[in-house]
C-alpha cells in the first residue's frame, strides 16, 4: 500500500508541474452557515484551483473505519470539478476510491461510480469523512466482490468548503463525472468501462449523470445506470398527503424538506428562516446546517414535526424558485437504466418513482424496473442486487436488455 501510494503521489506531483495548465479560481472561505468545517485539512485546497475538471489533486489512505472490508486498497481523494450552479467556475470536490482484491483484468477494473443518498449538507456528513452506513457498506462490498473498482464522490460542497446544493442535479452529475475522470487519469489499472449506481439522492444523481454525460463528459464509456429509491421532483412534493395525518404526528422525512429549505436560502439569501419555516421547526432548521441526516431524523421525530406544522407560508414559493435546478435535464438516456423501488418506501413515494419509470420509457429510454414487495427505502438497496448485478453483467457484455416499464411486485 505504501509503495502504491508513493507512486500515485509522484504522479500527482508530475501533473502539478506540467506547464500550460490554466488556473482560474480559489476555494471559497468557509461558511459555518453552510455547514463548513469540522474535517481535516485534507479537504481544503490552499492553492489556486486548476481550471481543468477531473484532475486529481490529492490522495491519502482511507482508514478502516471509513473503508470497505472487501477493498484491497482505499484512498480519500480530492479532485477538480465545475460548479454545477453557475456551470463554469472551477471547484474542488472530495470522495473516495476503492479497488477490489485480486489481479485486475486486461485493460483494468471496470468502474462503478457510486452516488450516495442524503447524508446532510455539513462537511462532517461527507461519506469519505463520516463512516458509511452498514447498508451502504454491504452494498459497496458486494460490487467490489464482483470485481468492480469504485469511485464514490462526496458531491460539491460536502467535505470541501462551499455550500452543498442539495438535490440540484448539475452539481451532482458534474461531481460524479469528474470523479471518474480523476480516477481514470490518476490511478492505474482502472478501465474506461463505467456503470453509474446511486440510491435516493444518489439515485437522482445517477439518473441525472447519465443524462448529462453525453454533453459534459462524452469521452467516458458509460455502459448503463442503476438507481434505487430514485426521486422525481416536481410541484407534487408540496401537495398534502391523500390521507391527512393527525396534526402532531411526526414525519421524519421532513428532515429532507429542511435541507431543501437551506438550498432555497443558498439561491435567495434574502429569505429569512421565518419566511420559510414555522416557529415550531426553527430549532431543527438551524440545527440542519450542521446535523447529519440520521440525527436530524431523530430530532424531527422528537419534535413531532410534519409538513403541516413545520413549513411557513413562504416555503412553496421558495421551493418553486429552486425546483428547476432539481429537475432532470432529459428523460431520454442513451444507455440502459435499472430502477429498483420498494413498494413500502416511505421516504421517496413509490408512485413518484414509477412515474419516472413511465416518463423515461415514454421518452425512449431502455428501462428495466423492479418493484420489491415489502421493502422500504433502505431495504430495497441490497435486495435489488439479485437483479442489478445480472443487469450490469449483461450491459457490460453488450447483451440486449428487456425493458420493463410496468413492474409488478416481486
Amino acid at each position: 500500500m505504501r509503495a502504491r501510494l508513493a507512486f500515485l503521489l509522484a504522479g500527482l506531483w508530475l501533473a502539478a508541474s506540467l506547464p500550460g495548465i490554466a488556473r482560474a479560481a480559489q476555494v471559497p472561505a468557509p461558511d459555518p452557515a453552510q455547514g463548513d468545517g469540522g474535517v481535516s485539512p485534507f479537504y481544503t485546497w490552499t492553492d489556486d484551483i486548476p481550471a481543468l475538471p477531473g484532475r486529481m489533486l490529492r490522495i491519502e489512505p482511507l482508514d478502516s473505519a471509513r473503508g470497505l472490508s472487501a477493498a484491497a486498497e482505499q484512498f480519500r481523494i480530492l479532485y477538480t470539478s465545475t460548479d454545477g450552479i453557475d456551470g463554469k467556475t472551477p471547484v474542488v470536490v472530495s470522495g473516495a476510491y476503492f479497488a477490489p482484491k485480486g489481479n485486475p483484468p486486461a485493460g483494468g477494473w471496470p468502474l462503478v461510480a457510486w452516488a450516495h443518498g442524503t447524508t446532510g449538507i455539513a462537511d462532517i456528513c461527507a461519506p469519505s469523512w463520516n463512516a458509511r452506513s452498514e447498508r451502504d457498506t454491504a452494498y459497496l462490498n458486494a460490487w467490489l466482490g464482483q470485481g468492480f473498482a469504485i469511485v464514490a464522490t462526496d458531491y460539491q460542497g460536502l467535505g470541501t468548503p462551499g455550500p452543498h446544493p442539495y438535490l440540484a442535479v448539475r452539481p451532482e452529475a458534474y461531481s460524479v463525472l469528474d470523479s471518474v475522470r480523476a480516477v481514470l487519469k490518476g490511478i492505474p489499472d482502472v478501465a474506461n468501462k463505467i456503470v453509474i449506481i446511486g440510491q435516493s439522492q444518489g439515485g437522482q444523481a445517477a439518473f441525472a449523470t447519465a443524462g448529462i454525460a453525453p454533453d459534459y463528459a462524452s469521452e467516458l464509456d458509460i455502459r448503463g445506470t442503476v438507481a434505487t429509491g430514485v426521486p422525481f421532483l416536481g410541484p407534487a412534493l408540496l401537495r398534502p398527503p391523500a390521507v391527512a395525518n393527525p396534526p402532531d404526528k411526526a414525519d421524519p422525512t421532513v428532515a429532507y424538506t429542511l435541507y431543501i429549505g437551506l438550498m432555497i436560502q443558498q439561491t435567495n439569501p434574502a429569505l429569512t428562516n421565518e419566511q420559510l419555516i414555522a416557529p415550531r421547526a426553527l430549532p431543527q432548521f438551524q440545527a440542519a446546517r450542521g446535523t447529519c441526516v440520521g440525527r436530524l431524523f431523530r430530532d424531527v421525530q422528537d419534535a413531532g414535526l410534519n409538513r403541516a406544522n413545520a413549513l411557513a407560508a413562504g416555503f412553496p414559493d421558495g421551493f418553486r424558485t429552486v425546483l428547476p435546478s432539481m429537475e432532470y435535464t432529459t428523460l431520454k438516456l442513451t444507455q440502459p437504466l435499472f430502477v429498483g423501488t420498494g413498494d413500502q418506501d416511505h421516504d421517496v413515494a413509490p408512485a413518484g418513482q414509477l412515474a419516472l419509470v413511465h416518463a423515461a420509457c415514454a421518452a425512449g429510454s431502455t428501462v428495466q424496473a423492479h418493484l420489491y414487495a415489502g421493502r422500504d427505502h433502505g431495504g430495497t438497496v441490497n435486495a435489488s442486487l439479485k437483479d442489478s448485478i445480472p443487469f450490469v453483467r449483461a450491459i457490460l457484455a453488450g447483451e440486449p436488455i428487456t425493458p420493463v416499464c410496468d413492474p409488478q411486485p416481486e
